[in-house]
């Protein structure tokens, strides 16, 4: 193009001195200079005309033009035919992500940065019952009116999904997850979670039944273990062992069913039934004298309170969760460890910290702490009596009280248990 603009500023320049060589004969150089000019941009202007007809028509074959017109042509023709290529492309490309999304058994929704629907799958269009020639532009939360989905929509906190039931039927189950891109532009993803909701309320309903029917007979051997215990120098000497196990083991059955059990509530009950002021100092000051004689006063706990700090939860729960914390931190620390409990809040919440000096935990580990029955080492487990499910509890303490348990922890270090309040469950009693 400049090889090209060269030569036509070139060409200008010379039929400009030829224009005022002309005009010199008659004594007026620049005239005859003005008058190639104007003949020049008369050639223009008419070059510019056929421009813009040709655009109006972009279908038609540019015009015939040479040197800078022709090279403007075209440059314009060959960039059309690019364009032309790029959206065909681009076309194909929406074409079978829409076709791949309708072949999804889950719904998909994009909504505008306004709110408004914009489009969704065939999969969406059923769970959801939407319409094309109805729908389309209306914001979402005009079709979902659940206020829990309102809600969950408008505070922008998509970590977790959220499930409902259907608003077109009450037996069906979706889950809900919202995803932000763009310029504030969302995807919302639906999944019909009814059967893995009933196959979990299965096992629930499995677990705490089993737990239940277990517990009287386990109640009743115990307390015939007892009654022999009680007699044990009446009976032969070679029962004496078998008799001190199987009270040991009696003992570790009923403390895993009280657990299960615990669990089971915990996924079923209703928590706001069971919310009260608590004076977390008093709790944990009293959970304390239990680790300690738990660990026969061999280990230094201390205590880093906030007295004028309370809590509006359950207290059963906060003290299973806080206990369960506690006494893991006495039972996998040595003798003569120093394990720190702390009380605390700042702007984001309220925070239960217990904080040990002891093996610490491999970083592998740390992710699945939580999950039922996980064990760091079996061994260790087995020795201290430890269920598996002490973590798990109060990873659920926690979900109840909407928290969350955070975990850390460095191998010869020590390990952090932190269980973290929001504000709206922070208390400041009025002194």
């Amino acid at each position: 193009m400049m090889p090209v603009l060269r030569k036509e500023v070139l060409r200008l320049i010379v039929f400009t001195l030829l224009g005022a060589w002309l005009g010199w004969y008659w004594d007026k150089p620049g005239w005859g200079a003005a008058m190639v000019l104007c003949l020049l941009l008369v050639q223009h202007i008419w070059q510019l005309l056929r421009l813009a007809r040709w655009l109006q028509h972009p279908h038609e074959v540019p015009p015939e033009a040479q040197r800078l017109w022709g090279e403007v042509f075209d440059g314009i023709y060959h960039y059309q035919r690019r364009q032309k290529a790029d959206q065909l492309q681009l076309t194909t490309l929406i074409d079978r992500i829409q076709d791949s999304s309708q072949a999804l058994r889950d719904g998909v929704v994009m909504i505008d940065d306004k709110g408004d629907l914009e489009w969704w799958n065939q999969a969406a269009e059923k769970m959801l019952g939407l319409s094309s020639r109805s729908d389309r532009g209306q914001p979402i939360t005009h079709l979902l009116r659940n206020p829990r989905f309102v809600d969950y929509y408008e505070r922008q906190q998509y970590q977790d999904p959220l499930v409902l039931s259907s608003h077109l039927t009450e037996d069906r189950l979706l889950e809900y997850q919202i995803t932000l891109f763009g310029k504030n532009e969302r995807l919302l993803l639906v999944r019909d979670c009814t059967k893995m909701q009933r196959l979990e309320r299965m096992r629930q309903d499995f677990v705490a039944n089993v737990s239940h029917e277990l517990r009287t007979p386990l109640t009743v051997l115990a307390g015939y273990l007892e009654a022999f215990t009680d007699h044990a120098q009446d009976l032969p000497h070679h029962w004496q062992r078998g008799l001190t196990l199987m009270t040991e083991q009696s003992a570790r059955m009923q403390h895993l069913v009280t657990e299960l059990l615990t669990l089971s509530r915990l996924e079923t009950s209703d928590f706001k039934a069971e919310a009260v002021p608590i004076d977390v100092t008093e709790l944990v000051t009293t959970i304390r004298q239990e680790a300690l004689l738990l660990a026969d006063n061999q280990h230094h706990i201390i205590l880093d309170i906030d007295e004028h700090l309370y809590i509006h939860g359950c207290v059963n729960e906060l003290r299973s969760a806080f206990s369960n914390l506690l006494f893991n931190a006495v039972k996998y620390t040595p003798a003569g460890s120093i394990v720190t409990v702390r009380w605390y809040r700042d702007d984001s919440g309220a925070y239960l910290e217990v904080q040990d000096n002891g093996p610490g935990i491999d970083h592998k580990h740390l992710r699945f702490l939580t999950q039922r029955f996980y064990r760091v080492d079996e061994g260790r487990s087995s020795q201290t009596g430890g269920t598996g499910l002490g973590l798990a509890i109060v990873k659920h303490v926690m979900l109840r009280h909407q928290g969350h348990l955070e975990i850390s922890s460095q191998e010869q270090q020590g390990s952090c248990f932190r269980c973290c309040f929001p504000l709206n469950h922070v208390l400041v009693p009025q002194s």
